[in-house]
């Protein structure tokens, strides 16, 4: 009689590779994040959308720079649109300011969401930071947090010539137009901090903090993570009111 061999289990093989798996994610976890055991959220109807570092847009930054890419939060914002199961959007801002037509594109493209949606300005909204942080339905800032509002630079290469004087000059008003429009803060008060001297080491413009932002009516409100949640749900409950009394009618 000859020996066959015994073919493995596929029951048995199966525990084995969600051991493998779960060691893989294990280890991940520690590379990335230093620990093991991490916090998960459980399912929402919520999306947090992080916006960190510098503003990405068509010129790609050296990899040291920490950025938020504006080609990865379009598609997420257009997914949030569609997934009818997200019913609100937190926006968290620490960020530096960067590419002002990438910034108002995401400005635009968050103001004109048909979900709620609330903004926090946490370490910072800086500069192209202070529209999209004004883009939402409802604003809140940390008391620690600070803006700065400064006119439009360029860097590169620049014609000396009255057209390129003339673009900036433009680009600087829609920037204007979208904060004053999506804000409580009049364009006269705007312009009077970007242009201010003096205040600004070795620039032009102002360094708002948390109370001052919400005392010229560039935030509505100081607040983190609690307030925002609960201003959140409570737009959402008046959405869906709204709602029915359409249907009922």
């Amino acid at each position: 009689m000859t020996n066959q061999e015994e073919s493995p289990n596929p029951e048995e093989q199966e525990p084995e590779q969600e051991k493998e798996q779960q060691s893989k994610a294990l280890l991940q976890k520690i590379q990335q994040l230093g620990q093991s055991q991490v916090a998960q959220a459980p399912d929402s109807n919520i999306h947090i959308l992080p916006i960190i570092g510098q503003i990405e847009g068509h010129v790609q930054l050296p990899p040291k720079n920490k950025t938020t890419k504006y080609e990865h939060l379009i598609p997420q914002l257009i997914a949030i649109e569609q997934n009818p199961k997200i019913e609100g959007v937190i926006v968290l801002l620490n960020t530096v300011g960067g590419d002002v037509e990438a910034g108002l594109a995401i400005s635009e493209m968050i103001a004109t969401l048909s979900k709620p949606s609330v903004s926090i300005v946490l370490g910072g909204g800086h500069s192209i930071g202070v529209p999209i942080s004004v883009a939402t339905d409802y604003s809140y800032i940390v008391e620690t947090a600070t803006m700065t509002i400064h006119p439009v630079r360029m860097s590169g290469l620049v014609i000396g010539v009255p057209q390129t004087f003339e673009y900036m000059e433009k680009m600087q008003e829609r920037v204007i137009n979208f904060v004053t429009n999506h804000s409580n803060i009049s364009e006269d008060k705007f312009k009077e901090l970007m242009f201010d001297k003096g205040n600004l080491t070795r620039d032009i413009g102002t360094n708002v903090v948390g109370e001052d932002a919400v005392k010229y009516g560039l935030i509505n409100e100081i607040g983190g993570i609690s307030q925002a949640m609960m201003k959140l749900n409570e737009l959402i409950q008046q959405q869906k009111g709204y709602s029915d009394e359409k249907v009922m009618q």
